[in-house]
């Protein structure tokens, strides 16, 4: 059976539509800029998972949204790197949630004397410097 001449011209025109119904992987926030006002840094626990895998679980009140603990943890990794002799940290996950004004990320990097492989990677020493700009403590 042949296809009908108008299928094919539709099938042509949503072709390129429907492509752009295709789901993404979520993609994290991008962190906020500056300190939010009125915000309490509460404090940084940090777990060395194994190797170089390590978990750092932050707290904050007041911060504007995800995006404030994220930067907080990122803060976080990247002055655990520069303590421990190493230049750089690869983030691999971080969940967020929050209760009322209490934030809470729970993040895990990787920590490396050199640049690592991947997109998601922060140089420790940039890092730190931009997080005291921004007056976002580091642990």
């Amino acid at each position: 059976m042949r296809p009908r001449p108008w299928s094919l011209f539709s099938l042509a025109l949503a072709g390129p539509a429907l492509a752009g119904c295709v789901a993404s992987a979520p993609q994290p926030e991008e962190p906020a800029m500056g300190a939010p006002e009125n915000a309490v840094y509460r404090g940084v626990n940090t777990y060395l998972l194994e190797g170089d895998l390590v978990n750092f679980v932050v707290t904050m009140d007041n911060a504007r949204g995800a995006s404030d603990v994220i930067a907080y943890a990122r803060c976080a990794a990247a002055q655990y790197a520069l303590i421990r002799g190493m230049g750089f940290a690869r983030h691999v996950r971080t969940t967020t949630g929050n209760e009322g004004t209490l934030w809470q990320a729970d993040a895990v990097y990787t920590v490396s004397p050199a640049l690592p492989r991947g997109s998601r990677t922060i140089d420790a020493e940039v890092t730190v410097a931009d997080c005291t700009e921004q007056g976002i403590p580091t642990v």
